[in-house]
């Protein structure tokens, strides 16, 4: 397990947690261009949205990778219906 920094919006801030992305719990996205998604993880009973660049990965509550189909523009609408 490893530390990292994400933004929980069930609670709204920040919180460190442990962590590890693996093969099992997380979708990478080789084309970033279109949706600028990283990758989405399932954890924490909801679904860690990670953009590309210096971000800190959102989590977002009772949502996981297989309710939005592995789907880099159904992340991007959950973010945005966050802000």
């Amino acid at each position: 397990m490893k530390d990292i920094t994400i933004y929980n919006t069930l609670k709204g801030r920040l919180e460190t947690v442990d962590f590890e992305f693996t093969t099992e719990n997380t979708t990478w996205f080789d084309d970033v261009e279109d949706y600028k998604i990283y990758r989405i993880a399932d954890a924490f009973g909801g679904l860690l949205i990670q953009e590309t660049g210096y971000t800190y990965p959102i989590l977002i509550g009772d949502v996981s990778r297989s309710n939005i189909g592995n789907n880099q523009q159904k992340a991007v609408e959950l973010l945005h219906r966050q802000i």
